[in-house]
């Protein structure tokens, strides 16, 4: 089974008050752990130029345990604090390979609060998940089944801003498989009002999420103006916010998993424009739309499920003309305002502009695909601009490292 795909599995579950108790203090003990391990980690580098990995942080837990003012981590399982130790090094792998920002401090209000378990510190029997520390099983809501025979090798439970319990199973699932290879190829254009464009001419609604719960999410935040900090009140009413968001927050995805599974389903190439959303969002105008639609959740599904089912992903470089170029001639007009959505091109063409991009942007992937580029060198396109596939997505622990 060594070859099959992980994947992760999420179900909401509803602890007991003992469980959610021992869950929350597990919850506490991997944030402290984690945080003190990160300030060991930064003072030796910044006092002393020196590295701690993950192998001196795991003995320094042990003396940490010993300590009278940290003996409350001998309270919870042993497990989810080391796993908090090489999460820590994953963080500052991907930092120093540019993939991602220095490591910052759990907090306890902010920080998503979650422990993962391996499979020393839980019993999976007979479709029953039993954590360690507890006498009974979680009560799970099981939505779907997991793969038959399949054991999961962790499993990860947290608690979102809204209350909501999950536990998250990863297992090797021999159902996802290469599909059948498939003679047509898309170019997706992402926008606001069209979520997708596609070089087919087909356009795809945008669901405006948001829209829908504005009127009740700006309810819960006045009422959460109004009470006293520090109050229970304050608790609760910020609970209300958060659960207003976590519907709005599952409708995108619910949306997002159909549309990418659809495209990955029919077509061998998929073609997107490599959008720095992170500095998109940036302008206020635009920001809370950009958000809204969900652009970089979209590309990340594409990618995993691209790599899953053994498709093609190509990226196209963000300042290529899509929008400008005649997808007729390859004529480039000199601007192109956004309130113009048709224009005429001097060749006679006339184009919908969200359809002309992504036709575009489908010829330049193509041209990609046909020269055999690889995820290595990057290969020029019309516009002077560059594409390239994309990577499969990776998760690697680099276990020699975590010694």
């Amino acid at each position: 089974m060594g070859g099959h795909v992980k994947r992760a599995f999420k179900y909401r579950f509803y602890p007991t008050a003992s469980q959610a108790a021992e869950l929350s203090r597990t919850f506490g003990c991997v944030r402290k752990v984690y945080n003190l391990a990160l300030q060991v980690r930064s003072e030796a580098w910044s006092q002393h130029q020196e590295r701690v990995g993950y192998g001196a942080t795991s003995a320094m837990l042990t003396d940490w345990k010993r300590a009278d003012d940290l003996a409350f981590l001998n309270e919870v399982s042993c497990v989810p604090l080391q796993q908090a130790l090489r999460h820590l090094q994953v963080a500052f792998f991907n930092f120093w390979d540019k993939r991602a920002a220095y490591p910052r401090y759990k907090s306890r209000k902010r920080s998503r609060a979650s422990a993962e378990y391996t499979r020393s510190a839980f019993r999976w029997r007979e479709g029953t998940l039993t954590l360690a520390k507890m006498s009974e099983p979680l009560n799970v809501r099981w939505s779907r089944s997991l793969p038959d025979g399949v054991v999961p090798s962790t499993v990860t439970v947290s608690r979102d801003s809204a209350g909501r319990w999950f536990v998250s199973m990863l297992c090797e699932d021999p159902r996802v498989m290469p599909l059948p290879r498939a003679d047509s190829a898309v170019g997706i254009d992402v926008g606001i009002d069209h979520l997708l464009v596609l070089s087919n001419g087909e356009k795809i609604a945008n669901p405006r999420h948001e829209r829908r719960d504005r009127t009740a999410l700006a309810k819960a935040q006045r009422s959460l103006s109004r009470k006293e900090p520090g109050s229970n009140n304050l608790a609760k009413a910020g609970f209300k916010v958060a659960r207003v968001h976590a519907r709005i927050a599952d409708r995108r995805s619910d949306f997002l998993q159909k549309i990418t599974t659809r495209l990955v389903r029919e077509n061998q190439a998929l073609v997107i424009e490599d959008l720095a959303v992170s500095n998109m969002v940036g302008n206020r105008r635009l920001a809370r739309v950009i958000s809204d639609a969900g652009w970089r959740q979209f590309r990340q599904m594409l990618e995993y499920k691209a790599a899953w089912y053994g498709r093609d992903l190509v990226l196209i470089d963000r300042w290529f003309p899509s929008s400008k170029l005649c997808s007729v001639c390859g004529t480039t007009a000199a601007t192109m305002p956004l309130h113009v959505r048709k224009w005429t091109c001097g060749c006679g063409a006339t184009h919908d502009r969200d359809v002309n991009a992504a036709l575009n942007i489908l010829a330049a992937g193509l041209a990609v695909t046909v020269c055999g580029a690889d995820v290595g060198p990057q290969r020029s396109i019309p516009g002077g601009q560059s594409a390239k596939k994309q990577k499969a997505p990776r998760r690697e622990l680099r276990d020699s490292l975590l010694i």
